[in-house]
């Protein structure tokens, strides 16, 4: 039953001592809404890192040689070796759980500054890749205008280009047609088929896609006298398998076509991107733990502030419980009202931290979206409702914790003492 009285004695209470109200409730505010930007921002660096990825194929790993370290078959150790083309139907027949292999060879002039592609009276410094057109399956591209290279232009070798967004913007002039023209790398021209953007702007895995020329894997063979060279190869796993559980007999089989010691680890470099994937989930895990390690030792500082004071107040209103006891209140009346007294305080006052700190991230969110933010590595900083309903129920819950030694101090009166006290 609801009970006016009862609600207008805590109002008084509240009322009595403003200042010492405010800066008891502001503890727990100020406990609540540090506790809502860290998990907003958490949450906004886990999608941004996340965000990053999601567009990789992640049950992936992307493989290149290294220095032998270890003598084998007649080769002595420090051996530098290359893949070859004929690495990519091994994995593909002796790696059953192997979905794509695909291999990449690539040149840069970006990295040197030396110019090495030319558009009529423009030239610029970029990353020359020849793909197969299923390694854009493991880390994709967008396509902005006209298409990416397909199977046919790599059965074919033909000398067509696919270009990035930053290649066009400094090759072509504003309101020049693109498809269809025609650029000369390293000497050798290709015809524009399209150009793109990366799916992963925060990700640049093999150089910066914006800056990148991709051609046929076999054209760039034949153009640039690669022969069977091959500088990277992509795998990804059959749907349901996970990648490290082909990782071996990749590569053993790359070690067997090129005389490596099984014993030699050093000779195979390789990123697992699904290990990595893991080992980010693990970190946020421990980020959140975190958050809520700090933040909820903030609140408990705001609650046992919340208890104190109480106390102060049960101290002063002694002669008041003592006649109320003394006229027959019961005392769970009295305990009541004590923890009904602090559970007011508190859930006040963490609601207004609830919601000033959901607040500042939608604001922030908000402020993000309107300036293009998309593509940065803080992305989308929210707060979980699911979060916020649980954190009232502990805020509720420690408000009522709060009340229960000013309750017991307050039974510990004596009526006949309290009547008596000054």
């Amino acid at each position: 039953m609801f009970d006016l009285e009862r609600w207008r004695q805590i109002a008084d209470v509240l009322k009595s001592n403003k200042l010492r109200t405010i800066l008891t409730a502001f503890g727990v505010f100020w406990g609540v809404f540090m506790l809502m930007i860290m998990l907003g921002a958490g949450n906004g660096l886990r999608n941004g890192v996340t965000h990053g990825l999601k567009d990789f194929a992640t049950n992936s790993m992307f493989l290149w040689t290294q220095r032998t370290t270890v003598a084998h078959d007649g080769f002595a150790k420090g051996r530098r070796f290359s893949y070859k083309t004929q690495d990519i139907k091994a994995l593909q027949d002796r790696v059953p759980g192997a979905a794509i292999v695909a291999p990449k060879v690539g040149m840069g002039g970006y990295s040197n500054n030396q110019d090495n592609v030319v558009h009529k009276l423009n030239s610029g410094a970029f990353q020359i890749s020849g793909d197969y057109p299923a390694f854009n399956k493991i880390d994709p591209v967008v396509t902005i205008k006209g298409r990416f290279i397909n199977n046919s232009d790599l059965e074919n070798s033909r000398k067509v280009a696919a270009i990035g967004k930053r290649v066009k913007e400094e090759l072509f002039d504003p309101n020049e047609e693109v498809i269809g023209s025609y650029i000369r790398v390293s000497g050798v021209y290709f015809q524009v088929i399209g150009f793109f953007k990366p799916l992963n702007p925060n990700i640049n895995f093999g150089g910066d896609k914006n800056r990148t020329v991709v051609v046929p894997f076999s054209s760039f063979q034949q153009a640039f006298n690669y022969g069977e060279q091959v500088d990277m190869i992509g795998v990804t796993a059959e749907k349901g398998i996970k990648v490290s559980d082909i990782e071996d007999d990749v590569v053993r089989v790359l070690k067997d076509q090129h005389h490596v010691a099984p014993e030699d680890d050093q000779a195979i470099g390789y990123f697992n991107l699904e290990n990595q994937f893991q080992k980010i989930s693990g970190l946020f895990t421990g980020i959140g733990i975190l958050i809520w390690v700090v933040g909820s030792g903030t609140l408990l500082a705001g609650i046992i502030g919340v208890s104190n004071i109480m106390l102060i107040v049960v101290k002063e209103r002694t002669r008041e419980i003592g006649i109320q006891r003394a006229i027959g209140a019961p005392p769970k009346s009295i305990i009541y009202q004590i923890l009904l007294e602090a559970f007011v305080l508190t859930f006040i006052s963490g609601y207004l931290g609830l919601v000033a700190g959901t607040g500042v991230i939608e604001a922030v969110n908000m402020v993000m979206q309107q300036g293009g933010a998309e593509g940065a590595m803080f992305r989308n900083p929210e707060i979980d409702f699911g979060i916020a309903v649980m954190s009232i129920f502990i805020l509720s819950l420690f408000g009522v914790v709060a009340g229960i030694l000013p309750a017991k101090r307050a039974l510990q009166i004596k009526p006949i003492q309290a009547i008596h006290e000054e």
